[in-house]
């Protein structure tokens, strides 16, 4: 994703409101048939990254609209005095209209069409052109085209891939038997969820957004927008000079069991340094800590005292909580306060396996929070990870309707869905989040940003995504993501907070 694409906030559109879009447009009498648009997109970005002009240009076309697509691509190369070799692996009479008359428009311009690549076709372009299968893919590739899409992977060859490499599929980003692995992709119309959680950051490469010369949105409201730097500005106020620490509210963290207890104070640290003006860290179990040496500031009690608490503007209740007789009495108070609740780890657990915790949860008035891993994620909707994971965001959006909780699902493309029915996919954040505590400094994060007055959906956008940015930043200082901690993503964290709220730039 380019950079400004990354720093604004993009509508995301699943494959049937894609067709939606694609019909009022096609039913406009003004509107030039969007196949060309594409096509013609796709071989300008095509003339931008190759990196050498006089390597040929190997394009693939398949049996539907896609490869109508790669037909456009090819013929504009070749008018741009490209040497093109084009490959079509479907039947000329099965091709849909637009896509027959890309055929023959590619033919008319001198255009020659190979019905398998040549021995040496891997050997020596410069570029390679997917346009095989789109956003309408199903069902797992097989056949032949399992071997193209495994010679295209190790040709060393980079690919551009056209709307959506071929074998991932749209919606959730799933692979379907085998997919391409492209070096850019050009996605058209909107971003679609499949590039932008699961496996599709992994096949993407780079995304470029083309929306054709359509106006998305006034033709279809998007129910997903993805998370980027945008969601930082006016997540918090600059802090007036006449403040005191009261002005920034009590986080309280309940959790810390036995051999846990790092989990709550990671979780108390981080809301600590993003802003919170006191966090009271209650533990369960005889062993709490009296004294965080590392993070004095902190107020460390047993779980009990705090949830006794009257003064919390937010209650994070889950790091290394543990499933525990005690754990579970902690669950039930707090479920019972009227504050902000951040949920977390084994109060998850604990609320996914008991019928009453889940009436418990849905009946708050208070806003509420659950920040499920796929497996966590699993436990609240009585399904397998696996089931999880084929489609996150139909998952996220399930949950926050059956809990009536906003939803971060974590991973790859972290999904942040509401009881309104609306979602956001984050696109920041690296492997080095794939460490112990991280989650727990997600919570602190989140409750700090509840505590200071941030609004709990807006909250939770900006904390996944800061979260995130936090971590991309460890990357570039560390050289890799191999090693990162949870409290050195705290620290940058703090750094991107008060560049967002402080600097007229975006923060970085």
């Amino acid at each position: 994703m380019s950079q400004h694409q990354a720093a604004a906030t993009l509508p995301i559109y699943r494959t049937d409101e894609v067709r939606r879009i694609e019909s009022l447009a096609q039913s406009s009498a003004e509107a030039p048939r969007l196949m060309e648009r594409a096509g013609s997109a796709g071989a300008e970005l095509a003339r931008e990254v190759m990196a050498d002009s006089r390597k040929p240009v190997l394009v693939f076309a398949g049996p539907g609209n896609n490869g109508g697509d790669a037909f456009v691509v090819a013929r504009h190369l070749k008018q741009s005095w490209h040497r093109v070799r084009l490959v079509f692996t479907g039947e000329r009479a099965k091709l849909s209209a637009d896509a027959a008359a890309a055929f023959g428009a590619w033919e008319a311009a001198g255009g020659e069409t190979l019905a398998a690549p040549p021995r040496d076709a891997f050997r020596t372009p410069g570029l390679i052109v997917d346009g095989l299968f789109g956003v309408g893919l199903e069902r797992d590739i097989s056949g032949g085209y399992t071997q193209v899409v495994a010679a295209m992977n190790a040709s060393g060859v980079p690919v551009l891939a056209l709307d959506i490499p071929s074998g991932l599929h749209a919606d959730s980003g799933r692979v379907l038997g085998s997919a391409v692995r492209a070096r850019h992709t050009i996605t058209f119309i909107a971003l679609k969820p499949g590039l932008l959680t699961l496996d599709g950051p992994d096949h993407c490469g780079e995304l470029h957004t083309r929306d054709l010369g359509l106006n998305v949105e006034a033709m279809l409201a998007p129910q997903g927008r993805t998370l980027g730097c945008a969601v930082l500005t006016g997540v918090l106020p600059p802090r007036p000079l006449n403040s005191h620490k009261g002005t920034f509210g009590n986080v309280g963290i309940v959790g810390g069991a036995g051999g846990m207890t790092g989990a709550a104070l990671l979780a108390a640290r981080a809301a600590l340094k993003l802003g919170a003006g006191r966090v009271y860290a209650g533990f369960v179990g005889p062993d709490a800590p009296g004294l965080d040496s590392c993070q004095p500031e902190l107020m460390l009690r047993p779980a009990q005292d705090v949830l006794a608490m009257d003064a919390l503007s937010c209650l994070v209740l889950g790091p290394g909580l543990s499933q525990s007789g005690e754990a579970m009495l902690c669950v039930e108070q707090a479920l019972a306060l009227d504050v902000p609740l951040v949920v977390d780890a084994d109060a998850l657990n604990l609320i996914g396996t008991h019928a009453r915790l889940q009436d418990s949860c849905r009946a708050r008035r208070a806003a509420t929070v659950i920040t499920p891993h796929p497996a966590e994620a699993a436990r609240l909707s009585g399904t397998s990870t696996g089931e999880v994971q084929n489609d996150r965001v139909r998952a996220a959006l399930w949950l926050a309707e059956r809990y009536r909780a906003i939803t971060a699902l974590k991973g790859v493309g972290t999904v942040v869905a509401t009881p309104d029915k609306t979602y956001d996919i984050n696109t920041s954040g690296n492997p080095g989040l794939a460490s112990a505590g991280m989650g727990d400094v997600l919570s602190g994060i989140l409750g700090a940003l509840i505590a200071q007055g941030a609004q709990a959906a807006n909250a939770t956008r900006a904390a996944v995504h800061v979260h995130g940015l936090a971590a991309d930043r460890c990357r570039q200082q560390l050289g890799g993501p191999v090693g990162m901690t949870a409290s050195e993503v705290t620290d940058a964290a703090r750094d991107i907070l008060n560049g967002a709220i402080y600097s007229a730039g975006t923060p970085r």
